[in-house]
C-alpha cells in the first residue's frame, strides 16, 4: 500500500481516509446542547502514533541516542502525558466535528462529561455547550415610548450638598449617652451558658441600620467607660434566616461617642471640595452633574421599556442554562457563601431572566443589522477613555487587557449602536 510521510514527526501516514467521528444529539434546549461523541479507533491510535512521535523526538533516555528510542520504550516511559495528549486530541477532533456537524454557535466552552477511554476501543464522551438561542425578529419597530422629563429641583441639589459636607465632616469627642447619628466604638462579647466568648470590636453610627435595632438601643443607654449585659434579638427580617426572632445575651463595653462636625457652608467650603471659586460655583457644578444624571436615567428608562416591548414582541426565551450562568455570576459578584446560594438564587432568579432575555434581543438585532462594534470604534472609544484618565492609548490598552475589560468596550459601543438604531424605528414622546 502506497504511503506517505508528515514532514513533522517523519512517521508514516497511511492514505486510507480516516474513519468517520459520529455525533449524536442526545439533549437540548434552547440554548444548550449535549451531544455523544465517538471518535473511531484509527484516530486515537494516529493520535497516540503522532504524541508517541513527538515524546520521541524529544526524549533523552539511557542507553539510546536522542529520538532512537523505540515507541515501546517511549510509550512506557511517558504513558501518562501521552495519553493526556491524545484525549486532548481526540476530544478537540470531536468538538470540531460536531460543532460542525450541528452548526453550533457555542458561547462558551464545552464541558467534557461520561469520558470512556480503553486500549483498543473507539474513544467515546459526551459535551454539553452553551449555544446562542436562535431568536426571530418579528418586530423590532412601531413602538411608543415615553421619556420622562430629566427635572432637578432645588432640594436636590440641597441634599447633594449636604452629603459633601458629611464627607468632609470632623467627628469630636462627646459625654454622656450616645444618640441616633452618633459614632460609637464598642466592644461585643457574646456570652453562651454563662461563659464569655471572644469580645469582637466594632465602630458604628447609630441610626443608620449598621447593627441589630436592639443592640443599638443598649448601646444607647451606656456612657462612656460603662459595660452592661443585655439580652439582644435578632430581628424578624434579618438577612440570615437561622438568626431570625433568635435571642443572645452579650456583654457592651462603650468606649468612645462622637459628634459629627460639619464644615459651613461657605466659599473656603467649596475651595476644599474641588476647584471652585465660590459656593455659587459648586452649586451650579452640583446643579449640572445631577441634571447629566437625570438625562442619563430618563434614557435608560427608555431603553428599559424598549427592550420590555421587543422581549414580549418576539417571544424571547430565558433558557434555564443562561439564567443559571447569571446567577452563578451574580453569586461571586457579591460573595455569596454556598449556604446561602439556594436562598440567593431564588430572590435572584427574576432579575438573570430579565438580563438574559435582554442580551439575547440585542444580540439578535446587533447581529441581524450588522451593528457590532468595529476595530476602529474600539480604538477609538479606548482612546477617549485613556486621554479622560490621563494615561497613554497604549498603556490603557494594557490595562483593560489585563483586567478582561476589553470585551467590555465592544459590548458597550455595540449596544449604543443597537439603541440608537431601535429608538429610530419607534416613536419616543416627552411626557
Amino acid at each position: 500500500m502506497a504511503r506517505r510521510f508528515d514532514p513533522r514527526f517523519r512517521i508514516p501516514v497511511h492514505s486510507k481516509p480516516m474513519s468517520t467521528i459520529t455525533v449524536e444529539k442526545t439533549g437540548e434546549d434552547a440554548a444548550s446542547r449535549s451531544l455523544k461523541i465517538t471518535v473511531p479507533v484509527d484516530r486515537v491510535q494516529a493520535a497516540e502514533s503522532k504524541a508517541v512521535a513527538f515524546y520521541a523526538k524529544r526524549a533523552r533516555l539511557p542507553g539510546f541516542r536522542p529520538g532512537k528510542a523505540p515507541a515501546a520504550v517511549v510509550k512506557k516511559r511517558f504513558d501518562q502525558a501521552i495519553k493526556q495528549s491524545v484525549l486532548e486530541e481526540v476530544v478537540r477532533e470531536g468538538w470540531e466535528q460536531a460543532r460542525s456537524d450541528e452548526s453550533l454557535k457555542p458561547i462558551a466552552d464545552p464541558s467534557v462529561r461520561n469520558l470512556k477511554f480503553e486500549d483498543g476501543q473507539p474513544l467515546e464522551f459526551e459535551i454539553v455547550v452553551a449555544v446562542k438561542p436562535d431568536i426571530k425578529l418579528e418586530r423590532v419597530g412601531g413602538f411608543s415610548l415615553t421619556r420622562p422629563t430629566p427635572a432637578v429641583d432645588d432640594g436636590a441639589v440641597t441634599e447633594q450638598l449636604e452629603r459633601l459636607r458629611e464627607r468632609k465632616a470632623s467627628w469630636l469627642p462627646v459625654e454622656g449617652k450616645p444618640a441616633p447619628g452618633h459614632m460609637v466604638r464598642v466592644e461585643v462579647t457574646p456570652i453562651e451558658e454563662g461563659k464569655a466568648g471572644e469580645a469582637a470590636p466594632y465602630n458604628l453610627v447609630l441610626g443608620q441600620n449598621q447593627a441589630i435595632p436592639d443592640l443599638e438601643e443598649r448601646i444607647m443607654t451606656l456612657t462612656t467607660g460603662e459595660t452592661a449585659e443585655a439580652d439582644v434579638k435578632f430581628p424578624d427580617d434579618h438577612p440570615d434566616e437561622a438568626r431570625r426572632g433568635l435571642s443572645r445575651r452579650v456583654r457592651i463595653t462603650l468606649h468612645e461617642v462622637k459628634r459629627q462636625e460639619l464644615p459651613p457652608l461657605d466659599d473656603a467650603f467649596a475651595r476644599e471640595v474641588g476647584e471652585f471659586d465660590s459656593l455659587q460655583a459648586l452649586t451650579d457644578a452640583v446643579r449640572k452633574d445631577l441634571e447629566a444624571d437625570a438625562v442619563r436615567q430618563a434614557d435608560q428608562q427608555v431603553r428599559s421599556a424598549l427592550v420590555n416591548e421587543l422581549v414580549a414582541a418576539n417571544a424571547v426565551p430565558a433558557p434555564e442554562s443562561l439564567v443559571h450562568r447569571w446567577l452563578h455570576a451574580y453569586a461571586e459578584m457579591y460573595g455569596v457563601p454556598q449556604e446561602q446560594l439556594g436562598q440567593f438564587e431564588q430572590q435572584f432568579h427574576a432579575i438573570a431572566e430579565t438580563q438574559v432575555k435582554r442580551d439575547l434581543v440585542l444580540d439578535a438585532v446587533i447581529e441581524r443589522e450588522k451593528l457590532a462594534a468595529s476595530e476602529a470604534e474600539i480604538d477609538e472609544r479606548i482612546g477617549q477613555l485613556a486621554a479622560g484618565r490621563g494615561v497613554s492609548v497604549g498603556e490603557y490598552y494594557q490595562q483593560l487587557q489585563k483586567a478582561g475589560r476589553l470585551g467590555e468596550i465592544e459590548r458597550s459601543i455595540s449596544e449604543e449602536k443597537a439603541f440608537a438604531w431601535l429608538l429610530g424605528q419607534s416613536t419616543v414622546v416627552e411626557a
